[in-house]
C-alpha cells in the first residue's frame, strides 16, 4: 500500500545510489505524529546537521567555535534552532546537498511554516542544495507560497485496487500458508477494503530558488 513513507524510502534509496557515484550528501527526516512532543524543530534540523556532519572529512572550524562555545555555557546548553539553520548553510554551501523530509504534514502548523521559512534561507544561502517533501496535498500551498516557482509538485494516488493488490501479496507471503484457505483470504479482502478511501501522497522537489 502507498504512504508517504514509501514514497520517501523509494527515492532516497535510489538518491543513496546515485550519491555513491557523484560529490553528492543525501539527508533526511521522517517526522512521526504520534511523536511531535519528542520531536521539536531543533531535533528534526539538528538530525539533519548530524547527518551533514557525519559525512565531512573534517570538521569545519566555524562550527567547532559554535558547539565548544555553547558547551562553555551554563549548564553546557544546546544549540538554539536558529544556530542549527546557520551551521547548516554554512556545510550545505560548502558541497551539493539533498534534503528529504517525510510526512511533513505531520508537523504542526507553526512549526512547519518555522521549518519551511528556514529551509528556503538554507537554499538561499547554498545554490547547490536541493528538497524533496512529502505530505498530504492540504500543505501544497503553503509550500507554493514559500518557494514559488522553484517547487515540483507531484500527486500519487493510492486507489482500492492498490490496497488489495498489497494485501494479497502480503498473504502470499504467509509463512504458513495452509493456515488460511481461499473463503478465509477473500474474507479478509472483503473487510479490510469495503470502506477504504482513495488516498493520496504529494510529493514536491525544490530546487534553485531564483
Amino acid at each position: 500500500m502507498l504512504t508517504s513513507c514509501n514514497v520517501s524510502s523509494l527515492v532516497v534509496d535510489k538518491l543513496y545510489d546515485q550519491a555513491r557515484r557523484q560529490s553528492t550528501v543525501v539527508v533526511c527526516f521522517y517526522l512521526d505524529r504520534t511523536s511531535q512532543e519528542e520531536q521539536p524543530l531543533t531535533d528534526v534540523l539538528g538530525s539533519l546537521l548530524k547527518q551533514l556532519i557525519d559525512r565531512l572529512d573534517s570538521i569545519p572550524k566555524e562550527v567547532l567555535d559554535v558547539f565548544r562555545e555553547e558547551k562553555m555555557g551554563v549548564g553546557g546548553r544546546a544549540l538554539q534552532f536558529s544556530q542549527i539553520a546557520k551551521l547548516f548553510q554554512t556545510i550545505a554551501s560548502l558541497q551539493r546537498t539533498i534534503i528529504c523530509i517525510d510526512a511533513l504534514n505531520e508537523c504542526g502548523v507553526r512549526d512547519r511554516l518555522k521549518l519551511l521559512s528556514s529551509l528556503k534561507e538554507i537554499l538561499q544561502k547554498s545554490p547547490g542544495t536541493q528538497l524533496f517533501l512529502t505530505g498530504k496535498p492540504d500543505i501544497r500551498g503553503e509550500i507554493e507560497t514559500e518557494f514559488g516557482g522553484a517547487a515540483t509538485a507531484v500527486s500519487i494516488t493510492t486507489t482500492k485496487d492498490d490496497v488489495i493488490s498489497y494485501l494479497r501479496a502480503r498473504l502470499n507471503e504467509d509463512p504458513a500458508p495452509d493456515a488460511m484457505d481461499s473463503i478465509l483470504k477473500a474474507d479478509i479482502l472483503n473487510r479490510i477494503t469495503q470502506n477504504v478511501p482513495n488516498m493520496y501522497v504529494w510529493s514536491t522537489v525544490v530546487g534553485n530558488l531564483p
